[in-house]
Parts: C-alpha cells; structure tokens; sequence
C-alpha cells in the first residue's frame, strides 16, 4: 500500500511517493506560496494529484503532510507557524478540499524522527530522540516504539528548553534557549566572532568569505573545517560541546538508546559528531557506571520529511 509524503518548508513543498519499506517512488517540489494559507493547501493538492496522476498502477491510500510549526493533537490544524504565516489554520480540512484521501498532518521534526526510527539511524531501537541541527534545533521523540507528542501535540521543543539562564535572545521569547548556542545560527555567530576579535586565527574562513566578516556562513565554515582550518574546526568544537551538554541533559530525563543528529550541521560528520559525543560522555550523569546512549548521524538527510509523512499516514 502507498502513500504520499509531503514536506511543507519555507521556500518548497516536495512531495513524494512512499512504499512501506520507506522508499521514495516519485516526487514533485514546487514552490512554497508566502503567507497565504488557501494557496498553500492548493500547492499540496495539486502535489498530490500529480503524483497519483503519474502512478496510476500504484492505490495510493492516504497523505501525510509535514510541516515546520506546532500541530494539534488531533493532527488537523496547525496552530502556528511563523515562517509560513500560519495561526490556527485548519490545514488538514483545507487539503482534504482538493485531495479525496484521509490526510494527517505532522510536526516536520516529528516526521523526520518517526523516519529515521522507522527506516533510517534509529531503526532497531524502540527509544530514540532525535536533534536537527538546522538553522535552529527541531527534536522527535520515539519512545516505547511510538511517536510522543505530548498532551497537545508540540512534545520535542528541544531547541528552547534554556541552557543558559537570562542568555542570548531567542526568537521564542525567551533567554538562553539551547538553539542559541548549538545550532547552524550559532556555528555562523561563532565564527563571525572569532573573526571580529582574532581575525588571524580566522583567516581562511575570511579568505572564502572575501574578506567579508557578515559573508561568513554554514559553507564556508564547513569548507575551512573540511581543510583542517583550525579556527573552523574550534567554531565545531565549541558548538559540539554544547551539542553534548544539552543531550546529556535529555539524556537524564528520558533516557533514550539513541541520539540521531540531523539538519545541515550534521552533514559535517566526525567533523560535528566527534566532540559532541566527548562533551555527551563528559557532562552526563551517572558515570562511571550508566550505560551511555549512542550519538548517531542522521541517514535519510532532506527525504526524511517525506518519508515520515509518508509512513505515519500509513500507520
């Protein structure tokens, strides 16, 4: 039986066909309509149309859409989000307007966890929390073999729980959320730093980034970290250690068999993943003695949304 994965980001909607071993059969992307909610359900249904038009040996059974905001419990409306201008909206009822299928709609770090526990990193355990390292910091928790989302739906807000009391500004809100310190934006403001006040130590990353201190992003760290840079690979280090402190702490509260690191940082590798597990053993409770979860990378990279969509539909 297939389904059909969709994965709602701030500048595409790709969308996909799903089999039950996880594979993608086909997909369409199409661009992302801004602050317009009816449109955007319009985009996903012809998606989905489309697909179901170029399989038509393959019964389709139902869609699941992923999206970057807080999903009710009901997966039927999404409460909001931000980058997509969205509040309240009723995004299942207006899909099932344009698609003559049952619809669920997701929390897209929820569906990228339920993938990567399904098919991906995590598969074979049945206790899983898995971190995107994006531009922010997204969670999924799979426990017990099942997705938790919480009483109301928004469980695995990992990025904003504080690390650090009346810290950095957050676009939450609040002070100090972990995001601020362990994630694609505060790589990018580590480097920026260490180039503002010790230029010389950042002298490739400049070098990448023409000269240009507000020029230096994700790639150009990645690239002079790649080269064994060793001002990039201290941006790494730095980012890692607080990567490490902050699953040690979910480490305390739930316990997992399994981290799965996901999002563009990850995509580093040893290069992100050696000193968060060094940080991760150092700062968890328990030791000596405590059995230490795993630190994994991610393995379904950008498909993972749609794969999880795509299943959880099914399930």
């Amino acid at each position: 039986m297939l389904t059909i994965g969709v994965d709602i980001g701030g500048t595409k909607v790709a969308a996909g066909v799903v089999d039950h071993d996880g594979q993608i059969l086909d997909k369409v992307k199409y661009p992302t309509p801004a602050n317009d909610p009816r449109g955007l359900a319009e985009v996903v249904g012809r998606a989905v149309e489309e697909l179901r038009s170029r399989n038509p040996r393959g019964e389709v059974s139902a869609v699941g859409v992923g999206v970057a905001g807080f999903v009710d419990e009901d997966r039927a409306t999404v409460q909001v989000a931000v980058n997509l201008g969205l509040r309240d909206e009723p995004l299942r009822e207006r899909v099932r307007q344009h698609v003559d299928l049952p619809v669920v709609i997701e929390n897209d770090a929820n569906a990228a966890a339920w993938a990567e526990a399904r098919f991906g990193a995590g598969r074979g355990s049945d206790h899983i929390v898995c971190v995107t390292l994006g531009t922010g910091i997204g969670g999924g928790l799979v426990l017990g073999g099942a997705l938790h989302r919480g009483r109301y739906g928004v469980a695995a807000e990992v990025g904003h729980y504080r690390m650090v009391p009346y810290g950095r500004r957050c676009a939450c809100g609040n002070h100090g959320c972990w995001e601020q310190y362990a994630s694609g934006r505060a790589l990018v403001a580590e480097a920026q730093d260490l180039a503002r006040t010790d230029p010389q130590r950042a002298e490739r990353m400049l070098k990448i980034a023409d000269g240009a201190v507000e020029q230096i992003g994700g790639e150009c760290i990645t690239q002079a970290a790649m080269e064994g840079d060793a001002g990039a690979l201290e941006c790494f280090r730095t980012v890692g250690d607080w990567t490490g402190m902050g699953l040690a702490d979910l480490a305390a509260i739930l316990d997992p068999e399994c981290f799965v690191l996901g999002g563009g940082v990850s995509d580093t590798g040893d290069i992100i993943l050696d000193p968060v597990r060094d940080s991760f053993a150092r700062h968890v409770s328990g030791r000596p003695g405590r059995r230490l979860a795993e630190v994994r990378i991610a393995e379904l990279g950008g498909e993972a949304g749609i794969v999880g969509a795509g299943d959880l539909a099914r399930h």
